[in-house]
């Protein structure tokens, strides 16, 4: 290239383009990234977007860049790029892949309810592409072992087979609706289990707590706590209104003649009605919570809130930390 420009005034790229504070600004935010069209896009296209964001960074880009290039190249390198440590990930555990990826299993999981050997394939699947998931969106400040990695797999797969099956069989004589929900309390289960423990290094030593102005103050567990439960909130609420509502639609639908008559095209359908809940729930849930969380000094762990308040006096009544995704 060797000529370059210098960025237009005032244009920082890392700056988000909405209000993070509304849940509105975090909604196009997360609309914006988690854009499962991003998964098309070929490898050098994601690798240029990187070396323009980071020319950007520096303060330098090919003359001619408009701010609509330079915030397309960010948005493709949001959805590829870890946040921390900046390296690729793999496309399976991307937010991005997250409305293709959870919609073929949901579908299949709500499809699929009937049978034990069904039960236990969709859910072991559905784990499985959790702990890719969970992996890939991993809190670089604090890193977890293979070990930790295989023992949050096996329970979280555990905690779903066991309420999946164990309720299936409590469900045989409840009305036909109570069954197709089921694979929900699963998930909903599962949850609760893996992303703990996926996470445990971060309420086994806590997560850097920071002032207003970033300043960090030390490390809380109740932080991290905090964090991850609305994660798993987050998780939760992605998975609801098409694992909760699609059963009753379907439960309608099956009873038409001519349902009767497609049963081939069931599963099918419910992929794609999966997908078009996935397709808003996906940003919406990651939307609930700023990803810039806060917690009340009063809140904290007492030994780091007399050093705070030691150090600062009242200066500082909320401490901020990244919750993750």
């Amino acid at each position: 290239h060797g000529e370059m420009a210098t960025v237009p005034l005032g244009f920082n790229i890392d700056t988000p383009r909405w209000d993070q504070n509304t849940f509105v600004g975090r909604l196009k935010h997360f609309l914006n990234i988690t854009d499962p069209r991003t998964v098309l896009v070929p490898e050098e296209e994601l690798d240029r977007a990187k070396t323009l964001v980071e020319g950007c960074r520096a303060g330098l880009v090919p003359p001619g860049s408009s701010q609509e290039q330079l915030l397309y190249a960010k948005k493709l390198y949001d959805s590829a790029f870890h946040p921390d440590s900046g390296e690729k990930m793999n496309l399976i555990g991307r937010m991005s892949f997250q409305v293709p990826g959870g919609m073929a299993l949901t579908g299949c999981m709500l499809q699929f309810y009937r049978t034990v050997p069904a039960v236990v394939f969709w859910q072991w699947m559905n784990q499985s592409f959790n702990a890719i998931v969970n992996y890939t969106n991993r809190n670089a400040a604090s890193p977890i072992s293979l070990r930790q990695i295989s023992v949050a797999y096996v329970t979280a797969t555990g905690t779903a087979l066991a309420t999946a099956v164990g309720l299936n069989l409590y469900t045989k004589r409840a009305p036909p609706l109570l069954a197709r929900w089921v694979p929900f309390a699963a998930v909903a289960a599962a949850n609760c289990v893996n992303i703990p423990m996926m996470r445990q290094q971060e309420i086994i030593n806590g997560v850097t707590v920071t002032d207003g102005d970033n300043n960090e103050l030390g490390c809380s567990r109740r932080a991290a706590v905090k964090g991850i439960a609305q994660v798993v909130v987050s998780r939760i609420t992605m998975a609801a209104p098409g694992m909760i509502i699609l059963p009753i639609i379907m439960e309608r639908l099956e009873k038409f003649p001519f349902m009767q008559r497609i049963r081939v095209l069931h599963g099918p359908l419910q992929v794609l009605l999966c997908g078009g809940f996935l397709l808003f729930m996906v940003p919406s849930a990651c939307a609930l919570f700023p990803q810039r969380c806060s917690l009340a000094l009063t809140d904290l762990e007492p030994e780091l809130r007399d050093s705070i308040v030691a150090k600062h006096g009242d200066k500082v009544p909320y401490v901020y930390f990244n919750k993750g995704l």
